[in-house]
């Protein structure tokens, strides 16, 4: 692209839009990772007790599923963030470049 239109796109305001949405989405789904593995790691530090239980008197214990859970979490969050990106944030792109060519 020529620099002409890369002045367009970024005085475009569905360009500062996109990149607002995209950042607010990435920032809050980054917490929610950072949570999630500060709280194990918190729980590993100051209640380690916790994760040794035994789930319904098995051999697998709470530590497992927590771990476990987290790694679903991570999954669930990466797909959300892809199926908007694919979808709202693709449809943005695509008029922001035919508005500016």
């Amino acid at each position: 692209m020529s620099k002409p239109m890369y002045e367009r796109v970024r005085a475009n305001p569905k360009f500062q839009e996109l990149v607002v949405k995209r950042s607010r989405m990435a920032w809050r789904l980054s917490a929610i990772v950072l949570a999630a593995y500060y709280g194990f790691i918190a729980i590993v530090a100051f209640a380690p007790q916790l994760l040794h239980t035994s789930l319904s008197g098995g051999r697998t214990s709470v530590g497992v599923l927590a771990g476990a859970g987290i790694i679903v979490l991570s999954w669930i969050l990466t797909g959300l963030y892809v199926r908007r990106a694919n979808t709202e944030f693709d449809d943005l792109n695509n008029e922001i470049l035919r508005e500016a060519l």
